[in-house]
């Protein structure tokens, strides 16, 4: 077992960062100091094993393939809406922001539900 200290959480946007990881292999098997939604968000999702890079149109395709389709996507959208960003980084959210600017178009947050 391998312990991560204070491992920061993204899932609901409050970024809690004393979080301590407990790992068995590949899996996070306790979220020491999260709580009850970043217990799950960590502890329910896997490396992804097995799974395709991407899926386009249904079938897989390589990662690629994928960010071209998205690519052709967004720039024929007339008013691009860019929405469900609590998963990701800062970083990410920032590149999103950027990227919709550049496209014209929206940012929703996950808070509008």
């Amino acid at each position: 077992m391998a312990i991560v200290s204070d491992a920061v959480c993204t899932f609901c946007g409050c970024t809690c960062d004393d979080i301590e990881l407990h790992t068995e292999g590949d899996r996070i098997v306790k979220a020491k100091r999260a709580c009850r939604l970043g217990t799950t968000w960590f502890t329910s999702h896997g490396a992804g094993a097995g799974q395709p890079a991407a899926l386009v149109d249904g079938r897989e395709a390589t990662l690629d393939e994928a960010v071209e389709r998205a690519v052709d996507i967004l720039a024929a959208a007339d008013y691009p809406l860019l929405y469900g960003l609590s998963n990701t980084t800062c970083e990410t959210q920032r590149l999103t922001v950027l990227l919709a600017e550049r496209l014209r178009g929206a940012i929703d947050s996950h808070s509008s539900l």
